[in-house]
């Protein structure tokens, strides 16, 4: 790109010889008679040079060469004086005059300058650019920095702080204005210190460390789950100088399936049918709750499991949990077992004996068949539950307790009240909250899923390898009605483990009495299915042909492998 000169020089010929010279050169030049033609010229162009007279009338090239460095213009002076002085000379050079020629000037040492002020000129542009980019870099850099959601921090090799971005404050609740200079180390007493672990293993190994999930324990929020990844930062001499660590919290991902994995199942609960998830909504209100709350269902249903999942899901999991089976004592034996006795209340009380309350202080308890017992514990346990305080048997003295209480029944309380055979007043004290199971014929969608449940955990109880039921062990299951519930389907399974040595359990497996629903309804034969003959024909495969062998691998009978491969018309030395 040709460059732009502008010769400020009142002396026409003057103007007219310097203006010859470095046209000829190449240049584009403009020319100016005096101080103010000068600076309409400066304010309109941009110049690569300036070559200015130091007597220009009222003015000087002096006034010139300050105006170009007030208006901060990147461009260099040469000052041209017929009469020169020390002063002038010492005082262009202070104000940045890139030069200082002498008239009469020689037309070499003119082209000779021009040259290298235009070479200067040029590296003063490529800095500037470079100063620029760099600017825009670092500007980049830092809004990168600042706007992404995972927290930065840099630290040096000694681990002090010497950089984060405000997602890092936000993640780690920390101000940068009480980071930035200190020991990283030293900030992280509130937490159980992830960060520190891995900024540390890449301080002393100089390798990148990545995590999967790493749980941050602080006691002024709640859980909160991160992935850290660390790098070795290295200078340009790819010297190394400390670390940066990346935290991206995945809390609220984490929580989310969390929540999607408890919709199948909630604490030991398994079912994904609208009825439990119901229920599973319920028992998150409840968990963190002090409510009296009434379990009620059929026998087999799970309401210890409900209890259970209330107690050890809340605030007070670290303190006992203590039930009682109300229908397994007789009036006296109730009593002493639920508020303890003192010695000599009665006779065999040979020494005092702690309560069940007393027992549960800071718990929970579990008052189960709590529609077994007689008006008179009634009136007591309603006492219990309005004040939190008792009597042991054989003593006057109040005794107070903090206990979450809950009671289960299979029986329909209402029914009794209205029959005055249990207290209204208790019923309704105890039924603040009613978590009302359904029974498993209600939820037949979630039988599947409880199998599958069973399967695994008895798999791992008898050191086996059961892959799961067949089809007509299926059907079954979801036919039959269940009238032990969930407890029963658990036990029945248990049944089928104990006898099953192949890889499925089939009806031959299942209790008597299921098989015998099975036998004397009007249960339609199982459609056989593509997957039932292929089972047989890959322990065929394995066996080597060898039906005997085929059918204890797959716990079913000889004549059974002869009927299927009749009926899907396999030649039986296939």
């Amino acid at each position: 790109m040709q460059a732009k000169i502008l010769i400020i020089e009142d002396e026409e010929i003057l103007r007219f010889t310097f203006k010859s010279f470095l046209s000829k050169e190449g240049y584009e030049v403009l020319t100016a008679e005096d101080y103010s033609s000068a600076l309409k010229l400066i304010s309109e162009c941009d110049f690569d040079l300036i070559l200015a007279d130091i007597i220009l009338g009222g003015n000087t090239g002096i006034d010139i060469l300050r105006k170009v460095r007030d208006k901060d213009i990147n461009c260099p002076v040469i000052m041209i004086t017929g009469q020169p002085s020390i002063e002038t000379a010492s005082e262009a050079v202070r104000l940045g005059a890139f030069d200082y020629l002498t008239k009469p000037v020689d037309k070499y040492a003119l082209i000779k300058n021009t040259k290298q002020a235009l070479k200067y000129k040029s590296i003063l542009d490529e800095k500037d650019k470079t100063e620029v980019e760099k600017e825009k870099f670092r500007t980049d850099l830092e809004t990168i920095f600042s706007s992404v959601q995972e927290g930065i921090v840099t630290v040096d090799s000694q681990m002090r702080v010497m950089k984060v971005n405000k997602a890092f404050e936000n993640i780690c609740g920390l101000d940068r204005r009480d980071i930035v200079g200190n020991s990283f180390a030293d900030l992280s007493k509130h937490c159980n210190k992830p960060c520190c672990r891995v900024l540390e293993e890449v301080l002393q190994t100089q390798k990148e460390v990545k995590t999967s999930r790493v749980e941050c324990i602080r006691h002024d929020r709640k859980k909160q789950m991160v992935v850290l990844t660390s790098s070795p930062l290295l200078d340009r001499a790819k010297k190394f100088t400390g670390a940066v660590l990346v935290i991206r919290d995945i809390t609220r991902e984490s929580d989310l399936e969390c929540r999607l994995k408890q919709r199948q199942q909630f604490q030991n609960m398994i079912g994904t049918s609208e009825k439990m998830q119901e229920i599973y909504a319920l028992l998150e209100d409840l968990i963190e709750s002090e409510t009296t709350v009434l379990i009620t269902g059929e026998s087999g249903t799970g309401k210890e499991v409900v209890a259970d999942a209330l107690h050890y899901g809340g605030y007070r999991a670290p303190k006992p949990f203590v039930k009682i089976n109300c229908s397994a004592l007789t009036d006296s034996l109730l009593e002493s077992e639920l508020f303890g006795h003192v010695k000599g209340a009665f006779t065999g009380a040979l020494r005092d004996k702690l309560g069940r309350f007393e027992m549960a202080d800071g718990g929970s308890i579990l008052l189960d068949e709590i529609g077994d017992i007689s008006t008179k514990l009634q009136l007591k346990l309603l006492r219990v539950i309005q004040e939190k305080e008792f009597e042991r048997v054989g003593e006057s003295t109040p005794v107070k307790v903090d206990v979450r209480i809950m009671a289960s029944t299979n029986r329909n309380l209402q029914a009794l009240v209205n029959a005055d055979k249990f207290r209204a007043d208790l019923y309704y004290r105890l039924k603040v909250v009613e978590v009302k199971l359904p029974p498993l014929r209600e939820r037949i969608d979630d039988i599947p899923l409880l199998i599958a449940h069973f399967c695994k955990r008895f798999n791992k109880h008898f050191n086996k390898d059961i892959e799961g039921v067949s089809e007509d062990v299926k059907r079954l299951l979801l036919d039959y009605p269940w009238p032990g519930n969930v407890r029963e389907l658990e036990h029945a399974l248990e049944h089928a483990f104990v006898l099953c040595h192949g890889g499925f359990i089939t009806v031959d497996h299942l209790p008597s009495e299921i098989r015998a629903y099975h036998n004397n309804t009007n249960y339609p034969a199982a459609k056989s299915s593509p997957g039932d003959i292929q089972d047989i024909l890959r322990a065929l495969e394995k066996t080597a042909g060898n039906k005997a062998k085929a059918a204890r691998l797959l716990g079913i009978s000889r004549r059974t492998i002869y009927r299927k491969l009749s009926r899907y018309e396999i030649p039986e030395n296939s």
